[in-house]
């Protein structure tokens, strides 16, 4: 008898200021829906190509059904990965992104991976890297 399978639907991430961090990740190209920062719930969420949705939930909104969650310290072991179209992007998403908050993990460089990478974390220390192929694909 197979076992049954799950198809991943979301991905979400806890926020300390919800509206800051809709404003940061519309910046990234993620497109939330005009007044998402303002959700009432503490939840915002847009859905990426593919279907898959990105969610953001207020400390919070969190707080009100797990009474005893706290955000936890050190890296999490899970990272958001933005895709740009040149490296010359690479490194202008970074200087946007460093100029809206966010803080310098790694400035950009060429990785002997063959892209073009740079590492930052929103302001309530997520990790997220920014990516472009040195070279076009073929």
């Amino acid at each position: 008898m197979p076992v049954a399978a799950g198809r991943l639907d979301a991905i979400g991430i806890v926020v300390g200021d919800l509206a800051s961090a809709v404003r940061f990740y519309r910046l990234l190209g993620v497109r939330f829906a005009d007044g998402a920062e303002d959700s009432e719930h503490g939840h915002a969420e847009a859905e990426l190509e593919g279907g898959v949705r990105f969610m953001l939930d207020s400390e919070s909104s969190v707080v009100s059904f797990d009474a005893g969650w706290k955000r936890g310290e050190g890296q999490s072991g899970a990272a958001l990965a933005f895709h740009c179209d040149s490296p010359g992007a690479v490194d202008e998403l970074y200087a946007s992104a460093i100029k809206a908050g966010a803080r310098s993990h790694k400035e950009p460089w060429d990785a002997f991976w063959g892209q073009r990478y740079a590492q930052i974390r929103d302001a309530d220390g997520n990790p997220i890297d920014l990516y472009a192929e040195i070279e076009p694909r073929t």
